[in-house]
């Protein structure tokens, strides 16, 4: 290891960081920059306010969707809506807005007053190639909704009445993240906050296909020792299976967040490779979420690390750190806990913080 300097670029000045980067990493490649853009979004209508962001994603018109927890708003954030209002400030957005790339709000909706199913406590977002909008719920509600872009109900992957462990073939375990494969019709579920699994269902239909754990063994939900750094890399993933992302080349990407890991698959659940980020890291870990890069090859992953306030671009190969930028803060570049990420096609990154983080973030890649 040796030291080299990143820059990041906030408020339009590079600051210069150092960084401890792998010699081979500093001097094959040169490691993206972005800035943070401190009005993104622009302010939201009807004296809306978010609470905790707990999922944000790109379709493909680079439009951005996040879902926030309406329920999290403190009392003094939500005067408005009392009756009779208490206070001007404020009222919950809808928990599912969708921004065009410069801010600007396109569309609302969602929630349990809606007549629709919802979910007890709203975790992840994905917007497949047909932009249905797939919502997550992990807190007693153990199950996956699908909504058209506008909102209206079209299917659920589990059912609210509990989870059932880790080898059930129909329901969830306050399941994290999905994503679509749009060429095979299957969708892959990180499951979860309870279970200890990526499970694969038919798209269309929700039928069970197949799931794995941890190097592609089956799945477990026998009681595992604390994470330690220097002991044993586990044999089972922790809670939670944070995400789940597939990459061009039909590789899977799984974030065993309390692990402090990301471990490859093939789309059979063939194990491939794992990568430890920052494993000194203790608390609830340091692999939150991920996104590959925007190039045809996804050179880079660009991976949220909440516990640590930070973004960390590996290299996709090797798991290589390139750079690590970022800390935890309530300014423009900084985060406390960062969520999710997503990236649109320009290669511009955006991420969702939980916890008093409360906000969406719009990075603009400059290299």
């Amino acid at each position: 290891m040796r030291a080299g300097v990143a820059a990041l670029v906030l408020g339009g000045l590079a600051v210069a960081a150092t960084v401890l980067l792998p010699a081979p990493a500093m001097a094959q490649q040169a490691a993206p920059k972005f800035q943070p853009e401190p009005f993104w979004p622009k302010p939201l209508p009807e004296n809306w306010i978010l609470g905790q962001v707990a999922g944000i994603a790109v379709d493909g018109q680079d439009n951005i969707w996040l879902i926030h927890r309406p329920a999290t708003l403190l009392d003094d954030e939500k005067g408005a809506q009392a009756n009779p209002p208490e206070t001007k400030c404020c009222k919950s957005a809808p928990p599912v807005l969708k921004f065009d790339p410069e801010g600007n709000l396109l569309a609302s909706w969602g929630g349990a007053t809606a007549g629709q199913p919802w979910v007890k406590n709203e975790h992840g977002i994905h917007v497949d190639r047909d932009g249905n909008v797939w919502l997550g719920g992990n807190n007693d509600g153990d199950q996956i909704l699908k909504f058209t872009p506008e909102g209206k109900f079209l299917q659920q992957v589990g059912k609210d009445d509990g989870s059932k462990g880790s080898a059930s073939q129909t329901r969830l375990g306050r399941p994290a993240h999905m994503m679509t494969d749009a060429e095979a019709n299957e969708i892959y579920v990180a499951d979860g906050y309870g279970n200890h699994r990526v499970v694969v269902f038919d798209a269309k239909t929700g039928a069970f296909k197949r799931m794995w754990g941890a190097y592609g063994k089956t799945p477990s939900d026998d009681k595992m020792p604390a994470y330690k750094p220097d002991a044993k890399p586990s044999e089972q993933f922790a809670n939670p299976v944070h995400c789940v992302r597939l990459s061009n080349d039909g590789q899977v990407y799984v974030c065993d967040r309390a692990n402090n890991r990301i471990q490859v698959f093939r789309k059979d659940g063939t194990f491939v490779k794992e990568f430890r980020v920052t494993p000194e890291t203790l608390a609830n870990g340091s692999v939150w979420d991920l996104v590959l890069s925007e190039d045809a090859g996804q050179k880079f992953i660009f991976m949220a690390d909440g516990a640590n306030g930070q973004i960390v671009t590996l290299d996709r190969n090797t798991g290589d750190v390139v750079t690590q930028w970022g800390r935890h803060g309530r300014q423009p570049g900084q985060f406390k806990w960062v969520h999710n990420i997503a990236i649109d096609s320009k290669g511009n990154l955006y991420t969702a913080e939980v916890g008093w983080g409360r906000r969406a973030q719009k990075f603009r890649r400059m290299q």
